[in-house]
């Protein structure tokens, strides 16, 4: 049985998150995940499709888990 398209996708883009964990090697970490996976979702929506771009987008972006620990200000705190 052949695979739909979104079902292909799902798998590529937790390939690149779990290339992410290996590269940093990351054990998981709730958190992180919901980061780097919101990461990849935002690249495949911006029209990466390749794992291999993704993955070295992402590796690139969040170096380490300590990237993605970082607290964004929130509008409240600047005014």
């Amino acid at each position: 049985m052949e695979q739909s398209e979104p079902q292909d996708a799902m798998k590529m883009l937790s390939r690149a998150v779990q290339r992410w964990h290996r590269d940093y090697e990351v054990k998981h970490d709730d958190h992180a995940s919901h980061v780097v996976r919101h990461a990849v979702i935002a690249l495949f929506n911006d029209g990466y499709r390749s794992e291999g771009d993704i993955a070295t987008l992402l590796i690139g972006t969040y170096v380490g888990l300590s990237s993605t620990k970082v607290n964004a200000l929130t509008s409240s705190s600047v005014h």
